[in-house]
């Protein structure tokens, strides 16, 4: 399956189903009272993380997610059927986002679940609005529409460690030598054309998971080569492996270049905990190899954590997956005590659905905010009575009182944003 950690899709809940207009019509009967049920509520559209995904290519050809209506509501008070969530798996590590870039979903552990488009209510069937005052409600609601929003899905691997550098510098060889991984291995550059994932075993109680990208080459950042493409997939590691081949023109050079291309992708990238490993030192003289350490240590800084390591042979990995295991440790925990500290209270300001707002527009008064817009959202516009309930409501949460102060007229039309018009 050819992976793909980028997709756009259109999402939609289910719509409420409507309430149910009727009146009880039996046998001996004459007068039977107002019996219609209520509709049944619409499906969510939930994520749901499994580690058994491992891309989303099944919304290459699936643009469109859609969970099911909420059944209508029946004669005799009998409720609608809701709807089934639509339960949708992705891989472990999906960040969901809307099309103005907020963040619905970040899902980073199996099993976990988030709603990202909420179905609709069911309307009520009129046996609902039976009241001291109303004896006979002659109106039913609609049902509410789900939620509806064109969703981007990306994939950012959920690994302790990544593996980088410059194309050819070994680290397929590397992580098929300590992990369970099978990337495929040649000699020549830019062989690993997708991420691969390898769980490593370092002393029979800890285990850590790397990931291996694509070779990076100078101006990465700007769409060169094929690592930039999923630099985004070592973004969330604890330790980064910066592998360098000791065959390299300027060791030190090469050690730059991937810096430079971190610190332009993600600034913070630049900052993680590195350990940088000199691949490929079999066959080479001890003088050599500490020269080159010495041209690295010089390019990184005194406090870097140098190895000298081959891939090939198996020399030096023992220390440096020892090296792995306590950077990892170490960045985890630090990264629990900055999540502890900032989980302080938070503050919240009063809600805003019950506000609204009236606007004139020529002759017609446009009336908006997230309550009245539900309200009317729900009501039949060619029903007299529910508009006449409509206009109750209006009245208890003064807008009709606005509408008067602002020199609404008989006859202008006043309409309600996403719902519907009617005569004032």
């Amino acid at each position: 399956m050819k992976f793909i950690d980028r997709v756009e899709v259109s999402v939609a809940a289910g719509d409420g189903g409507n309430g149910k207009l009727s009146f009880r019509h039996e046998k001996f009967i004459d007068k039977g009272g107002p019996d219609g049920g209520d509709g049944g509520h619409g499906g969510n559209v939930i994520l749901c993380a499994s580690r058994n995904e491992h891309t989303l290519a099944v919304f290459r050809y699936q643009k469109e997610v859609k969970a099911e209506a909420g059944q209508p509501g029946g004669t005799n008070r009998k409720h609608g059927k809701s709807a089934g969530d639509l339960l949708v798996k992705v891989p472990v590590g999906t960040i969901a986002t809307d099309e103005a870039g907020k963040v619905l979903a970040d899902l980073t552990h199996d099993g976990e679940q988030a709603i990202i488009a909420r179905g609709g209510r069911g309307g009520y069937g009129n046996a609902h609005f039976v009241s001291s005052t109303r004896q006979a409600p002659g109106f039913a609601e609609k049902g509410e529409l789900g939620e509806a929003l064109q969703v981007k899905l990306e994939l950012k691997m959920i690994a302790d460690v990544g593996l980088v550098g410059l194309p050819n510098a070994g680290k397929s060889t590397l992580l098929s030598r300590i992990s369970n991984a099978k990337p495929e291995i040649a000699d020549y550059p830019f062989t690993t054309l997708t991420p691969n994932l390898g769980v490593v075993d370092i002393d029979g109680g800890t285990s850590v998971l790397i990931a291996d990208i694509p070779g990076l080459i100078e101006g990465a950042n700007e769409g060169k080569g094929l690592g930039h493409e999923f630099l985004r997939h070592v973004e969330r590691t604890a330790v980064l492996i910066h592998l360098i081949d000791a065959y390299q023109p300027d060791v030190a050079e090469a050690y730059n270049t991937i810096r430079a291309e971190l610190k332009a992708h993600d600034p913070l990238l630049a900052k993680r905990a590195e350990i940088i490993a000199l691949n490929k030192i079999e066959g080479l003289d001890a003088e050599i190899i500490d020269d080159l350490l010495a041209q690295l240590k010089e390019a990184a800084g005194a406090k870097a954590k140098l190895f000298a390591i081959s891939a090939q042979s198996g020399q030096g990995l023992k220390e440096l997956l020892f090296a792995v295991k306590d950077g990892v440790a170490k960045a985890r925990t630090k990264q629990a005590k900055h999540e502890e500290k900032k989980a302080v209270p938070v503050l919240t300001l009063p809600s805003q659905a019950g506000r609204w707002h009236v606007t004139k527009r020529g002759d017609t008064y446009e009336i908006s905010g997230p309550r009245i817009e539900k309200f009317a959202g729900r009501t039949d516009f060619t029903n007299d009575q529910g508009v006449r309930r409509l206009r109750d409501i209006m009245k208890k949460m003064g807008i009709m009182h606005e509408l008067s102060r602002q020199g609404v007229k008989a006859d202008d039309p006043i309409h309600i944003h996403n719902s519907g018009t009617f005569i004032y």
